[in-house]
Parts: C-alpha cells; structure tokens; sequence
C-alpha cells in the first residue's frame, strides 16, 4: 500500500521560506517521477512542481518559478519542496503526488497522494 506522508507546512510571513517534504512508503520510489500540488480555498487543485524518477528534470507553475525548487534523495524515499520569496497568494494545501511514468503536471495522471499540509503565508 503505497503512503506519502507530507511535512514542513506552518506559517510563515510573506517573503520568508518553508521546506516542505513528502516521505514515500510502499512502493519502489525511484520508479516513481514525484509531483507537488497546491489547493488554496474555493481554488481548485493546481499544479506546482514536479520531478523526474532520476531527479534530472524538473518542471515548475509560472507562478512559483525562480522561487520554488523541487528535489528528491532516492536513497530516503523522500521529495522535497523548497520555497523561497513566499507570497499571501501561496497560501493552500500542499499535496504531494507519485506517478508511476515521467513528470507531469496534470493531477489526474498521479496515482498515490498524500493528506497534504497546510502552508499560510502572512502580509
């Protein structure tokens, strides 16, 4: 039973940074490209980052580029979210998401997500 269970969320004011991470379980991890997610309220589901099974590409939102950064240690089963220069408007849910081909930013192509965890960002 494959589980991804998120971490690092909290609040933080705008223009500070936050580590968010996601522990895999369950499965073979670096067969997986690995994806994170974002749901802010009344918002749906966006995409926001996500990382080949090898680490060696990487693919961001407009909205997050330059100021987020996606990464993976194969050997801890575990992907990381670095986030940089947060803004009000990055307040959400973040999710991360496991898929069992290459990187993609479509949701419904991920198989396996997390709970998620709550970032705030304060003005």
């Amino acid at each position: 039973q494959v589980q991804l269970v998120e971490s690092g969320g909290g609040l933080v004011q705008a223009g500070g940074s936050l580590r968010l991470s996601c522990a895999a379980s369950g499965l073979t991890f670096s067969f997986y490209a690995m994806g994170w997610f974002r749901q802010a309220p009344g918002k749906e589901r966006e995409f926001v980052a996500a990382i080949s099974q090898s680490g060696g590409f990487t693919y961001y939102a407009d909205s997050v580029k330059g100021r987020f950064s996606i990464s993976r240690d194969n050997a801890k089963n575990t992907v990381y979210l670095q986030m940089n220069s947060l803004k009000p408007e990055d307040t959400a849910v973040y999710y991360c998401a496991a898929r069992a081909r290459g990187a993609s930013s479509r949701s419904y192509e991920y198989s396996s997500w997390g709970q998620g965890t709550q970032v705030t960002v304060s003005s």
